[in-house]
């Protein structure tokens, strides 16, 4: 029953590879705890996969992982993923109704995105825009671009190691992306950056003999780009770059994106169609940047924030 169930949520639902494997562990990890002394789940039959979804088992579940030491995050991972089993069990009319569903969530504590500064990416683009002139190395060039198009359109890692040359629509100036569930958006490219682009694209052609359905990153080879060389090239190249300090990779670029746009004016609507969320809620979280900005901003120049005052008072 659990390999039916990650076979659905990973053909006909299309979760990512990703989640799929995230969820199938924490089914691993469920039936273990309750069954200690099975060799493994897959072992079980259905009366004693059916007959322990009770409320008590997964709060004990909880509990466990708590105790071990999980976050409040991960817990709550693993309790959807055992929720959205007992969904599918529902549906196959196995189940009268979701025990998760009956579980109190452990509360998690609210982490604000980490995200670069204006400055640091101004800088950063003003250093390297003068490769795009040059003959420099291909390596040094698709990492430039790679910059470009993650702080640009806010693409995740997965969108980018995907993109196809033909995704970019020059007359349009727009990017063509497919998302999660295979959800597809349209996300502008600046005026500047389109520059850069038909340039990387012509130099790409040239040494990999490119076309629309090429992909538009490839290794040193021409082969598809891999989830960790965009990791590698987005520490490596941020590292060499003054004012990125902390953690460097492509998500907090991603990040960086949606908190400038926001600090800039633009509207949690639009911000969320960009960055391809299926919900406001998961936009929203940006606002608290906003504000964390918008207070140190205050706190600096209105004349009565600071100690004592310009009156020494």
């Amino acid at each position: 029953m659990i390999r039916e169930f990650l076979d659905y949520i990973s053909l006909q639902k299309r979760y990512s590879k990703r989640t799929a494997t995230l969820y199938g562990e924490a089914l691993e990890e469920f039936y273990t705890f309750i069954y200690p002394e099975k060799n493994s789940p897959a072992t079980l039959t259905k009366a004693e996969v059916l007959d322990v979804l009770q409320p008590n088992n997964l709060r004990g579940f909880v509990a466990h992982g708590l105790e071990n030491g999980l976050t409040a995050r991960t817990v709550n991972l693993k309790l959807s993923a055992l929720s959205s089993f007992c969904s599918w069990l529902i549906k196959q009319g196995e189940l009268a109704s979701n025990p998760a569903r009956k579980v109190a969530r452990p509360k998690e504590s609210r982490r604000l995105p980490e995200f670069y500064t204006e400055q640091s990416m101004e800088n950063y683009f003003e250093l390297k825009e003068s490769d795009f002139e040059g003959e420099e190395p291909m390596e040094h060039l698709r990492a430039r671009m790679l910059i470009m198009v993650l702080y640009s359109t806010g693409m995740r890692r997965s969108e980018v190691c995907n993109l196809r040359v033909g995704d970019f629509d020059e007359g349009r100036g727009v990017f063509r992306i497919v998302g999660k569930g295979d959800k597809p958006r349209e996300v502008p490219v600046p005026a500047l950056i389109r520059q850069y682009i038909l340039l990387y694209l012509k130099r790409l052609g040239k040494e990999f003999s490119s076309e629309g359905d090429s992909f538009f990153f490839v290794t040193d080879k021409g082969a598809q780009m891999y989830p960790a060389m965009v990791n590698n090239i987005v520490k490596a190249e941020l590292s060499r770059a003054e004012g990125f300090t902390g953690r460097k990779s492509p998500h907090l670029l991603r990040h960086t994106l949606a908190t400038h746009l926001l600090n800039n004016g633009a509207d949690l609507n639009s911000i969320k169609e960009i960055l391809g969320h299926s919900s406001l809620a998961a936009t929203q979280i940006y606002t608290h940047n906003s504000f964390e900005q918008l207070k140190k901003t205050y706190l600096t120049a209105h004349p009565r924030a600071k100690i004592g005052g310009k009156n020494g008072n």
